[in-house]
Formats: C-alpha cells, sequence, structure tokens
C-alpha cells in the first residue's frame, strides 16, 4: 500500500530520472526551496523523540513537513506550504544509551512523536521537516531543521549490522547488483558507461528496501569493466529537492579525476598481478613492539630518483624497480631492522590532479631566496604533488600514482604490484588512513557522501554546521554507518590488497568503540593480526569523551591499539609542533642545547630544572609510556610515569608499551634536521649536526614500544625549513637516494604556514654548517642501520608487557643529583632467550665527553656492542667509550649513543 508520502511525491510533479540525467550537470535543482534557512538545532534523538536545546518545557511545538521543499516559515506568522503536522508532547523518559549517545546535547525542550507520525516516519525524513515552536495563535516563535542520525541509526540499524550484503558495485554469476544506503533519498537510479569517458548507454531505476535504508538492483549481466554513477534525488535544506550525479562511496576504483565509478570484482584474475595469488608475504608479528616503521610517501620515493625509469617515477611501479637505488635503500633498510614500510595516503585523493598535471619550471637562486617557492605555490593547485590527507574515495586507489588513471583496472593492479613487491622485499606494507574527514561536504562537486545522504556522514555542531576542527570536514565516525563504511574499508584494504597495518589520522577524532570494530574486522578479512596505530590527539569538539569515549591517548588502555606519543618527541626536539617566531629558536629541547649550550635566542631562559625534566621526559620515552612504570623522578620522588607533569597532563598513559609509537620526526611539522638547524647554536658544525641527528633517531630505537622514522631521516633530510609541505611541491620534499643533497637551502619555504618568520628564517637558510656534505649524509645513513641491527639483536629493546618493562629496565643516573646530559638505562635479559644477560645503553647529548660512576655495573663484564665494536661499525667515536669494571666507571664521547653488553655464553659470574 502506498503511504501518504508516496502518494503527495507522485502528484509533485518532479520528473523521475533518465538518460539525459547521466551526462549533464552533476547536480539539478529539480524543486527550489521556499524556505532558504538550513540552521539545524534540534536532534533527532531516536525515531520517538526529539530535542531542541535552550527551548522552554511545555511550550507548544510542531513537527510540520513538505514533499516538496514548499515550507514557508516566518517569525509572527503561521507556517504556510506544509502537508503534513503533528502535535508533539513533552517527553521526559530518555532512555540511558540514547541520552548517553546525546550527552554533549544542552537541555531544553525534549519531545515525544505522536504514533501516527511515527507509522509516517521513514517517508517524512525524505521531505521537508522542519521543528516549530508556535504561541497560542499558530504563529511562529522560532523554527528549526533537525539533525537526522538518531533517527536514522533507530530506524535502520539492520543496515549497519549486516555486513554480510556488501554495498557498492558487486559483479559475478551473470548478474551484477548495486546496493548503496540513501534512507532520506526520493529516488535512486544507476547510470551505465562502457569506458570512463564515452555517455551513458543505460539509466536503470534501483528499488527501495525498507528495512534498512538501501536502493538496489541486480542486472542481470556482468557488467565488469564498466563504470558507473548514481542519480540521487534528495532533499537538501536551503537548496530544494535536488538530482545529485554521484560516484558511489564504495567504489573500487575510478576513471581519471574520480569523474565515474569502476565495476570490479577484486578477485578476477585480470586484476592481479603475475603471481599474486602465491607471492610469498612476511609473517604476521607477534606483537606491535616488533614493529619497526619506515613512514614514506609514494611520489616522494621515486620522483628524483634517475635510477628509476622515467615512466615509473613518482609511479606505484617505481617499488618494482628492484635495482633501483630507492629500492636498494629500502632493502638495506629491511635487512637491518625496519619491518614495515608505511605509506602515506594512496587511497583517492580529490587535490591531486591525475591528468596533465604541472611540473614547475624552479631556477637555481640562493638558499634563502623566495623565487623557488614563487614559482612551487603559482601551480601549487595543479601540479602532481600533495601529501593526499584530502579524500574523495575511501576504497579506491589513487590514480595520480597510475600509469594510467583513466583505466580503472590499472590503478587496482599497480597498487597490487607494490605492495607485492615490497612483500618481496620482506618489508610489510602499512597503510595512512584517513576517515576522521572528507575534502568537501554539502553540494560540492567534490563531496560523496553529503550528497547521498545529507547531513549524516559529517558531524555537525550545535547549529548544524559541519565541524571543521580536523582542518576539513569532519566525519562523525561515531554513526553506526561511518562506522560501517569505515570497518568495511580497512577490511578490504586487508584482505584485497594485503595491507599489513594501518595508521589512523587523527583518530582521536573516532570512538574507541569504533576501532574495536575496526580491528575486530581487519584481523578477520586478513585472517591474522594486523597492527594499528594512529594519532591520538585530544582537541576539538569531541575532547576529553564530549561526544563518545575516544580513541586517544591514556583512552586506549588495553585495546592493543597504539598512540603516538608527544611526550619524549617534545623533551627532545624543543618546544611544540606550532611554535613561530622567537620561539622556533628559544625552546631548545635536549638533543639541542636545552639549558647546557644555549643558542643565542636561548641564554638565559632556561635552567638546570627545566634540562632535569626533559631528562625525565626522555626516560619517559624510552620506558614506553607507560602510565605504571615507576622510577626515581628529579626531584628525587618514586613514582610512577603517570605522576609526572606533560604540558599538565600526565607524562605516562599507556597500560601496555605495544599501545605507544615512539618518533621524534615524522611528515608534519620541520624535519629533525630543520629543527636542529633553527634550535643548535648557529655554529655547530655539519658533522656535529649528523651526531645529533643520530641521538634522536637513538632514542627512538632505544624505546620500549613501535619505533617510528620519518623516511629520509637517515639520510639527514630536510625540507628547507618548511612546517608544513603537504601542498609544497616535489621541490621542497625531495628525498635524495644517490645521498648528495639533503634538500637544504632550497629557498624560502612557501608563505601560507612560514611566512611570517621569513626574516628569521633567512639567516639560518644562509648558514653553511646547516648544509651537510655527502660524507656526513653518507655517515648518517650507515650509523642508523647500526642501531636498527642493535635494536633487532635482542628482544630487550621490544619487550611485549608493561610487567616486563618495570622488571627489565632500570634507568641509572637519575634523581635530583643526575648528570642530565647523559641518559642511561639497563635491560636485564636473566631467563629470557636471546644473546645478552643485560644491556647497557648511554646516551651523551653533551658535545662535550662525559664520564659516570654507576655503582651498580661495577663488576660486570661489560664489553661494547658488536654492531658498534666490529670493524666497519660506521660510528667510529662509539669506539672511544670506556668502561672501568672495576668502580662501574663509564666515558662516553660527545653526542654519541653507546650500547654495552653483557654477552650471555661468556657470562661466567
Amino acid at each position: 500500500m502506498r503511504t501518504t508520502f508516496a502518494l503527495l511525491l507522485a502528484a509533485s510533479g518532479v520528473a523521475q530520472a533518465g538518460i539525459d540525467d547521466c551526462d549533464g550537470d552533476s547536480m539539478r535543482v529539480l524543486q527550489p526551496v521556499a524556505h532558504a534557512a538550513t540552521d539545524a538545532r534540534g536532534y533527532w534523538l531516536d525515531d520517538t523523540r526529539i530535542r531542541w536545546p535552550g527551548q522552554p518545557v511545555g511550550a507548544r511545538y510542531r513537527l510540520v513537513a513538505s514533499t516538496s521543499a514548499t515550507l514557508q516559515v516566518q517569525r509572527g506568522a503561521p507556517v504556510a506550504g506544509a502537508d503534513h503536522g503533528y502535535a508533539l508532547s513533552g517527553s521526559e523518559n530518555v532512555p540511558d544509551d540514547v541520552a548517553a549517545r546525546f550527552r554533549f546535547v544542552g537541555a531544553g525542550a525534549t519531545l515525544a512523536l505522536p504514533q501516527d507520525a511515527r507509522t509516517e516516519l521513514r517517508d517524512l525524513l525524505r521531505g521537508q521537516a522542519m521543528l516549530v515552536h508556535e504561541d497560542a495563535r499558530g504563529n511562529v516563535i522560532d523554527a528549526t531543521y533537525l539533525q537526522t542520525p538518531g533517527a536514522l541509526d533507530a530506524l535502520y540499524a539492520a543496515a549497519a549490522d549486516d555486513d554480510r550484503v556488501p554495498l557498492g558495485a558487486t559483479p559475478g554469476d551473470g548478474t551484477t547488483w548495486f546496493r548503496v544506503w540513501a534512507p532520506t533519498a526520493i529516488d535512486v537510479s544507476v547510470c551505465l558507461y562502457p569506458d570512463g569517458a564515452s555517455p551513458a548507454i543505460e539509466s536503470v531505476p534501483l528499488a527501495r528496501e525498507e528495512r534498512t535504508g538501501q536502493w538496489l538492483n541486480g542486472n542481470p549481466r556482468d557488467l565488469r569493466g564498466s563504470y558507473y554513477t548514481y542519480l540521487v534525488d534528495v532533499f537538501v535544506p536551503g537548496v530544494g529537492i535536488v538530482r545529485n550525479r554521484v560516484t558511489d562511496p564504495y567504489s573500487v576504483s575510478l576513471t581519471t579525476d574520480s569523474r565515474r565509478s569502476y565495476i570490479a570484482n577484486l578477485d578476477d584474475p585480470a586484476l592481479k598481478p603475475a603471481g599474486w595469488d602465491d607471492a610469498p608475504r612476511p609473517p604476521a608479528l607477534a606483537s606491535n613492539t616488533e614493529m619497526a616503521i619506515y613512514e614514506l610517501h609514494v611520489r616522494d620515493f621515486s620522483i628524483g630518483d634517475a635510477s628509476v625509469p622515467a615512466a615509473h617515477r613518482g609511479k606505484y611501479l617505481a617499488f618494482t624497480d628492484a635495482d633501483s637505488n630507492g629500492m636498494r635503500h629500502l632493502r638495506a633498510l629491511g635487512e637491518a631492522g625496519i619491518t614495515d614500510i608505511h605509506l602515506l595516503p594512496v587511497f583517492d585523493i580529490a587535490t591531486i590532479p591525475e591528468s596533465d598535471c604541472v611540473t614547475p619550471v624552479i631556477r637555481q637562486a640562493k638558499a634563502d631566496s623566495d623565487s623557488q617557492q614563487a614559482a612551487v605555490m603559482a601551480v601549487a593547485a595543479k601540479d602532481c604533488f600533495n601529501w593526499g590527507y584530502d579524500p574523495f574515495h575511501f576504497n579506491a586507489p589513487e590514480g595520480s600514482y597510475a600509469s594510467d588513471a583513466a583505466d580503472g583496472a590499472v590503478r587496482i593492479l599497480e597498487l597490487r604490484a607494490m605492495v607485492q613487491a615490497l612483500h618481496a622485499a620482506g618489508l610489510r606494507v602499512g597503510m595512512d588512513v584517513v576517515y576522521n574527514h572528507t575534502t568537501a561536504s554539502g553540494q560540492s562537486p567534490r563531496s560523496v557522501l553529503d550528497r547521498i545522504v545529507p547531513g549524516y556522514y559529517q558531524r555537525l555542531d550545535a547549529n548544524g554546521n559541519v565541524e571543521t576542527s580536523t582542518c576539513c570536514d569532519n566525519t562523525a565516525t561515531e554513526h553506526p554507518m561511518m562506522v560501517r563504511l569505515m570497518r568495511d574499508s580497512v577490511a578490504l584494504w586487508a584482505r584485497d590488497y594485503r595491507i599489513d597495518s594501518f595508521r589512523f589520522d587523527l583518530m582521536g577524532h573516532q570512538p574507541r568503540a569504533a576501532m574495536i570494530e575496526v580491528q575486530r574486522a581487519a584481523n578477520a578479512a586478513a585472517g591474522r593480526y594486523v597492527p594499528l596505530v594512529g594519532e591520538g590527539w585530544n582537541f576539538g569538539e569531541v575532547a576529553n569523551g564530549a561526544r563518545f569515549p575516544q580513541a586517544a591517548q591514556g583512552m586506549l588502555n588495553g585495546s592493543d591499539i597504539a598512540t603516538f606519543s608527544d611526550r619524549a618527541r617534545d623533551a627532545l626536539r624543543g618546544g611544540g609542533c606550532c611554535d613561530s617566531g622567537v620561539d622556533l629558536f628559544a625552546q631548545q629541547g635536549l638533543l639541542n642545547g636545552l639549558a647546557y649550550a644555549p643558542n643565542a635566542s636561548a641564554r638565559g631562559k632556561a635552567t638546570r630544572r627545566d634540562l632535569l625534566h626533559a631528562a625525565d621526559l626522555a626516560r619517559t620515552g624510552l620506558a614506553g609510556t607507560l602510565r605504571e612504570y615507576r622510577m626515581m623522578l628529579a626531584d628525587g620522588r618514586v613514582a610512577p610515569l603517570s605522576a609526572l607533569d606533560y604540558k599538565g597532563m600526565q607524562a605516562g598513559y599507556a597500560s601496555q608499551p605495544g599501545e605507544v609509537v615512539n618518533y621524534v620526526e615524522n611528515h608534519d611539522n620541520p624535519t629533525l634536521w630543520d629543527i636542529h638547524a633553527l634550535k643548535l647554536p648557529q655554529d655547530t658544525s655539519a658533522v656535529e649536526r649528523a651526531r645529533v641527528q643520530l641521538l634522536g633517531a637513538a632514542f627512538v630505537a632505544f624505546s620500549q614500544g613501535v619505533p617510528y622514522f620519518h623516511a629520509g631521516m637517515d639520510v639527514l633530510r630536510s625540507k628547507s625549513l618548511d612546517r608544513n609541505s603537504f601542498d609544497s611541491g616535489d621541490w621542497f620534499n625531495r628525498l635524495d637516494w644517490s645521498y648528495t643533497d639533503n634538500g637544504f637551502g632550497a629557498g624560502l619555504p612557501p608563505p601560507q604556514d612560514n611566512g611570517k618568520d621569513w626574516d628569521l628564517l633567512r639567516p639560518v637558510l644562509r648558514n653553511a654548517n646547516a648544509k651537510p656534505p655527502p660524507a656526513d649524509i653518507a655517515w648518517m645513513r650507515d650509523t642508523f642501520r647500526d642501531l636498527l641491527r642493535i635494536r633487532a639483536s635482542s628482544p630487550l629493546f621490544h619487550l611485549r608487557s608493561a610487567d616486563d618493562v618495570q622488571r627489565r629496565l632500570v634507568f641509572r643516573n637519575v634523581g635530583p643529583k643526575q648528570n642530565p646530559l647523559v641518559v642511561v638505562g639497563h635491560l636485564d635479559g636473566d631467563g629470557m632467550p636471546g644473546a645478552y644477560r643485560e644491556v647497557l645503553y648511554l646516551l651523551n647529548v653533551s658535545p662535550d665527553v662525559q664520564s659516570l660512576v654507576l655503582p651498580e655495573e661495577a663488576g660486570k663484564p661489560y664489553v661494547l656492542h658488536p654492531v658498534q665494536a666490529a670493524d666497519g661499525a660506521a660510528d667510529a667515536r662509539a669506539k672511544q667509550a670506556r668502561y672501568t669494571a672495576k668502580d662501574g666507571a663509564f666515558t662516553v664521547p660527545g653526542r654519541t649513543a653507546v650500547v654495552f653488553v653483557v654477552d650471555t655464553k661468556k657470562d661466567t659470574r
């Protein structure tokens, strides 16, 4: 039986979609709205209750609706143009789970829907509906749209729970199914195309499934290799009833610039590189702490590598060139101890042109010239580079990295070939994923989700505007269908591309519960454990659990999901992520001179107390940022790391070492080399700067937890002081696998994030000491690999449990009388399989030789670690370290990390 809504719609005069719509404008207004406002200050709590924050309880409220967008709402006058109207009564009883979900919504009128409205609700949500506060005469006092996720989730829970029915295009057995979740749509059709450019050959209506809100059609043909889009007729506040031609959120591939979705069965042999099914793959790791991650951008990896064939440079296929300089570099890292290559986003990116991208012409200029950046930024929107944190389609490979972006099959084949090549090199493949925001929302041509279900997938503020705290248009990963999209997407990458691990951008904006679901889905899809790590920053509209328990620092205990720790990072580097002005120089860290070697801007500003605190925070990182790990602090207390202050927060927050990622550099913010270019005294030589860089890597390598290294850190990578190179082109993001040039002095960095400090940066860029010669780059390359070999040589460097860390790791030289320039950690290997009964590492950040007497270490048969003692060891200075067994005295050369061991076989005590 047709509902009242359906009958009214049929009479509204809206023409049904046809094939002409498949090649027309991407948005067509079918019925303009009469009420231009778009605010949505009211909330559907579920399918029976509404809340309007700030409105008086006991007043007169009505829900009014129009199937043809004809509502006319004006204060002081009755509502006009409504074909539905329902009086609402007060509601006192809100279920606990609903109250918890909407705890961020302010107090106000909570209203119950009458029974007749409940019966029509599915249809009412497909039209224009507003909540009105009226006076006794029926005149409007106030009116607003309602945020719909609460009602949609209550009505269509089955859609979120049933993973057995795949969304998207599913070809097989002579039939191709199309399924799209569009519960508020008035009508949906699918447009079919023979290729990525030709006109449509057919428009096929989809049928609505009331239980799930999906629209579907089983086309009796195998349409693999074809392309499609959806035509979605839907009401959009402030616009009216529109017909959106839109790609599929579940697209597995696309044509050029994401104009059409590609139909594929990812099990099709034609979409697999030769040998894919039987290709060897590194085994899964037993614990997160077994990982050692190298973060790499696909284009950076090869665009400047002359040893790669020109057609492969900047592409997925560059990783298949086994004899290139870049692949030799990655293999050498793998042999030394790197386990995972984490790729910056390789899903479909909105901001990289996939055809006819521009390469800027950059003329040679002075190290502090602004001409280089001017050339880069003049074409930044059209060039071939972007970090890729602008998601368009979460499940499809990016086309700019493929040899032919127009062919949906090529993207799939070549991304798989890249993964296969890295696996063949013994390296696992991690993927950077960005589910916390979309590039655009609303009716933007780059909006996909919001053009299908307006107002559902994006997180809204109290006025119904999209939140943008993540930089872009935030997604509502607390809503079940957004959780399902994220869960399905990760499962696809793990299953169909053999991605071994994932890094989640701004994971703290996602619910802990959602991430637990994702972990289960990834493991099930891969048939093995899939490590998840992410940025657990706590900020924005979700901060401190305002909307849900977050996947943020300190909130993932017991989950085995790891967050990046800023505790040791900031202590070692100095300052914070967003410093500017004189603070770029004055905020020194433990590595670059805090209190002991002040630069001109820092003189007299730091004290011994600051230095002692930084040393304690560095030890926090070495101890895995564990909240319950106990040690003597600089003030003399023996306390857990949760009692140590970090910018008003607990320094220790993790329950297990596998829940923490340790790093001093990644793609964000200045590179470590550039940090030191700013903060070290300007007369520090290039040789000494390289040693400071190595110390930064050593703190990460020796830390309990997951070590994470930015590509190029091991070759002194510079971005010419650019603090945010996301769109700074190949010029500022260069990697040189010939080990000739580290990129420093490539000109002033682009003005967007750096321009206000140009006058301060100019003299730094002119400093010849900050431009390392090839010999220093090669030294860093080789000493970094030795660090990896040391870490890989003993399980003591990657303990799996907090109990083991507390039992086996103890810090020497601590408390108020310590020498804070030397951080010393002792690892006890008693009863643990491995070559070493004991390991003692000493990290001297001072430019000068330091001597310590450690009575606890007296009488032990310590020898220099075999890696550092070997004839071919890269760091000759480490061999100058001395140990006297009689009294436990150690002498450590300036700016040197040394490791002493007690060999299990030679220990005769």
